[in-house]
């Protein structure tokens, strides 16, 4: 079995609504996302799935989370947007593009960095 992780960051603002402290005030941070895929079968070039591609198909999904409010964005404007939401909401964009549906590569987890210090990882496989 391999698995492949790559990295990708964007911005956006949010707050937390009914937190009891800072965090309930509008903020932003500099987000990194990392996505880790699994599979066992290799292509001709020797590769599972090529990073370029891997992270064409991150981007496209962060893309709709660059520079933005993200209270304002749907599935955040009716729950928090929360490092826990947003790596599941990732991860659930994610499992149903054409790039992991129905083939040899299955997205294994997304972690989910709102700073250096904290992260949270996404996952439907137990570890």
């Amino acid at each position: 079995m391999f698995e492949l992780t790559i990295i990708v960051d964007f911005e956006a603002a949010h707050f937390i609504q009914d937190y009891p402290g800072k965090c309930s005030r509008l903020h932003g941070h500099n987000w990194k996302v990392e996505v880790a895929v699994s599979g066992s079968k290799l292509n001709e070039l020797g590769m599972l799935i090529d990073f370029h591609d891997l992270k064409a198909e991150v981007k496209q999904v962060i893309e709709t989370l660059d520079h933005r409010y993200l209270n304002e964005i749907e599935p955040f404007n009716v729950c928090n947007p929360t490092a826990e939401n947003i790596a599941k909401y990732i991860y659930e964009q994610l499992v149903n593009r054409p790039a992991f549906v129905d083939v040899a590569v299955r997205v294994l987890s997304v972690k989910v960095w709102e700073s250096a210090h904290s992260a949270v990882t996404y996952s439907e496989v137990a570890r």
